[in-house]
């Protein structure tokens, strides 16, 4: 393991290498064969690609284990801003070629998740109608809290329930951060209300549920049609009102076509905050929309509550900057693990 690990991490540094470059490039008391046929078991276990042929052969590391590949993330971010090596464009082909093409859960994972969702099925079969409306209200105080804080809302746990139940604003709180977490519970109930809305998921249902997100936050509704930047990154997201729309609608192409409820609302979670369809409200956008993908198909919705707000920002620019999904699905399926866990 610790060979393909180095030959991979070769390989992704010195792209378009031979067999011959990589085993001096090493530098492994290894013999010449013995390299061969790790590469080649690389290429079978598709981690690696070859183009040419006999000693033209060059290796490349596969579109989909480029996505997967495991990244230490605080050894990333030791590297300042400027200093990373980053994809700092749009991945046009992300879309409609690397991501249609691969499974992003493993059989395992998948084995894992829907093990989660029969206990989950299994939970709220003994409750009451009473019950489940108390234990979903409780999850969407928690998600409502969250999504805001992880965005620099200042509201506490405490104060959120305060605000969503009694409508009792904080003393000394912006005006703006009750909004938003107002915005937020009248996202959910809207979700919770009608859960057909995003299936099949299209363009407009996203900007109507980022339309309640930003509302009376000063924040332009539809899709942008100006430049934004991210603040920690030089990734630079599409900036043509055109090709953002085109963006999401391959996007929505993608979710509508997967099988996996949890690929599905998996990918709208990440894509729709790489695209930065809207001016503001992305990110936020991003996670509504992925729990009302798993509440239209029965699954228990995620909170997000015990995400820490720094490690999902690391987390999504890692997949700005690399197009690396590997610290976001840990994350994901923690989460998810979590809410069945933790409600109903």
């Amino acid at each position: 393991m610790e060979l393909t690990n180095k030959i991979l991490q070769y390989i992704k540094e010195h792209p378009a290498s031979s067999s011959s470059e990589i085993h001096e490039g090493l530098g492994l008391e290894i013999g010449y064969a013995t390299l061969k046929r790790a590469l080649s078991k690389l290429v079978t276990a598709e981690m690696a690609v070859a183009q040419g042929k006999l000693k033209g052969t060059k290796y490349f590391i596969s579109p989909s284990y480029e996505l997967l590949y495991p990244i230490d993330m605080e050894e990333y971010f030791q590297k300042e801003v400027d200093e990373r090596q980053i994809l700092d464009r749009f991945n046009l082909a992300l879309i409609p070629s690397v991501l249609s093409d691969i499974s992003i859960f493993t059989e395992a994972e998948k084995g894992q998740l829907q093990l989660l969702q029969e206990r989950f099925k299994n939970n709220i079969a003994h409750l009451s109608d009473i019950e489940y409306n108390k234990e979903l209200e409780r999850l969407a105080i928690d998600l409502s809290w969250k999504s805001s804080q992880i965005e620099g809302n200042t509201y506490s746990l405490l104060e959120t329930e305060r605000l969503l139940k009694e409508k009792e604003t904080a003393a000394g709180k912006p005006k703006d951060d009750a909004t938003m977490l107002l915005n937020h519970k009248e996202a959910i109930n809207f979700i919770v209300a009608n859960p057909d809305y995003v299936v099949p998921l299209v363009t407009s249902g996203i900007e109507d549920i980022h339309s309640i997100l930003i509302k009376n936050l000063g924040v332009d509704r539809n899709i942008r049609q100006r430049r934004v930047g991210i603040s920690g990154t030089n990734y630079v997201p599409l900036d043509n009102e055109h090709q953002i729309r085109d963006a999401l609608n391959e996007m929505c192409k993608l979710v509508n076509d997967k099988e996996s409820v949890f690929e599905k609302a998996f990918l709208a979670l990440v894509l729709l905050s790489y695209i930065q369809p809207f001016v503001d409200g992305n990110k936020r956008t991003a996670r509504i929309i992925s729990n009302a993908i798993l509440i239209a198909h029965s699954y228990c919705p995620v909170s997000f509550r015990t995400v820490d707000s720094i490690e999902y920002k690391k987390a999504m620019l890692l997949f700005y900057e690399q197009n690396n999904i590997s610290a976001l699905k840990d994350m994901f399926k923690e989460q998810y693990e979590f809410a069945v866990n933790t409600y109903f």
